[in-house]
């Protein structure tokens, strides 16, 4: 197999066309796909309790043990489908695994949406040529359809997010590719069966709603003027430039005996304050690396994390005054020069005080702004940072339990 792979995992959504991939795929010889194997409701499929030997108990213990005795199959391509409501302990070692495939299968959220309202609506999921559709039409729900959206998107950023963090590719399909023969036969030869001269898609399944949305959806009108209220190019969203930060380990304060509490500190707020209170709590831990903390964390069942937030302006003068008391003197000429912040000469610092500092100020507000949009040579301080980003950053380790708010 020429890229190399053992397996393949198909990343997909309810009612994506991905029952017709998987039939596509189980056509082909030494290929096998095992369903929703990670489906916290079945295993593989409706009905089967299950697979290779492996209970939906023992899954539910270890689901790891079914992953490696799925994918563990010399001179055969095994995979499964993962979806994002699955089981979440497979999603990381799957991405992990570069012998892993990964395919990613998306369709119109809304024709999606509609789909997958009409097979529960009649309890029909997949459809051959010889069985005939029920007639059925949903109401749209506005709410459900946001609700979905943001869950299927959510979980194809993350995908796609730790595919380029760990420097993979994917093989993308859309719905109407999976009765393309061009692009299966393409998608095999990507899996490494190039002894194919030709892959077509599986026949035993047929479109069950080939109707437009009108005949499908008994409040239409309704549906087009909730939709019209949508961005779906995101217009209003605001861009971030400003770099990701780490997780910033190092920082976090650990105190307290028994449960015990863990502080995650951002910088340009109350640390000091913060780590007094802590020291009357019992001895407190520092210099963690994440895998002390992670030890840390296991000695004591039920600790309870926090942080501590800032209102941002507050923030923003904390780390105008850490410039001019503490910070780098090559910073502050740069700010002279390049970034028109009227900073007094650094043996002049100490006067400046009442309206000339709040001037001053007013130019570092217009250099924090240019900054964290990526628009100055100079990488964004830890003190300025803004918070989101930085908790953000926590959040590729772990997200504290409790947010406090100084005003």
């Amino acid at each position: 197999m020429t890229q190399g792979f053992r397996s393949f995992v198909i990343f997909a959504g309810m009612r994506t066309g991905s029952n017709l991939l998987e039939a596509t795929l189980n056509a082909v010889k030494r290929v096998t796909c095992f369903g929703e194997a990670f489906n916290p409701y079945m295993m593989g499929w409706p009905g089967k309790d299950e697979m290779l030997g492996i209970t939906r108990a023992a899954r539910e213990a270890d689901p790891l043990s079914l992953l490696a005795k799925l994918t563990d199959k010399p001179g055969h391509l095994p995979g499964f489908r993962y979806f994002h409501d699955h089981d979440p302990r497979v999603l990381e070692p799957t991405i992990q695994d570069r012998g892993c495939a990964k395919i990613i299968l998306t369709r119109n959220p809304l024709d999606s949406y509609v789909s997958t309202r009409l097979a529960w609506e009649t309890n029909q999921w997949k459809l051959n040529e010889s069985e005939t559709p029920i007639p059925a039409r949903i109401t749209y729900d506005g709410d459900e359809f946001r609700r979905t959206l943001s869950e299927a998107e959510e979980f194809r950023r993350h995908v796609v997010s730790r595919l380029q963090a760990t420097g993979q590719t994917a093989f993308h399909l859309g719905f109407d590719d999976l009765r393309d023969g061009d692009v299966i036969t393409g998608l095999l030869h990507w899996l490494g069966r190039t002894d194919l001269a030709r892959v077509e898609p599986a026949r035993d399944q047929v479109p069950q709603n080939p109707q437009e949305l009108a005949q499908k959806v008994a409040n239409f009108d309704a549906m087009q003027a909730d939709l019209r209220d949508m961005d779906p190019f995101l217009l209003h969203r605001l861009p971030v430039f400003e770099p990701r930060r780490g997780p910033a380990v190092p920082s976090f304060l650990g105190a307290g005996a028994g449960r015990g509490l863990l502080f995650m500190p951002v910088k340009g707020g109350p640390e000091q304050a913060i780590r007094d209170w802590l020291d009357r709590l019992g001895p407190v831990a520092d210099g963690f690396t994440q895998s002390t903390l992670r030890q840390w964390k296991r000695a004591r069942s039920g600790h309870r994390s926090f942080t501590v937030l800032r209102h941002p302006l507050l923030r923003a003068w904390e780390a105008f005054d850490h410039l001019l008391a503490r910070g780098n003197p090559e910073q502050r000429e740069v700010l002279r020069r390049l970034h028109r912040v009227a900073l007094p000469p650094d043996d002049a610092l100490a006067a400046l005080t009442g309206d000339a500092r709040i001037a001053v100020f007013a130019d570092f507000l217009g250099f924090l702004r240019r900054n964290l949009n990526g628009q100055t040579s100079l990488p964004t301080h830890p003190t300025w940072a803004s918070q989101t980003e930085v908790l953000s950053g926590f959040a590729r380790f772990a997200t504290p339990d409790t947010n406090g708010i100084i005003h």
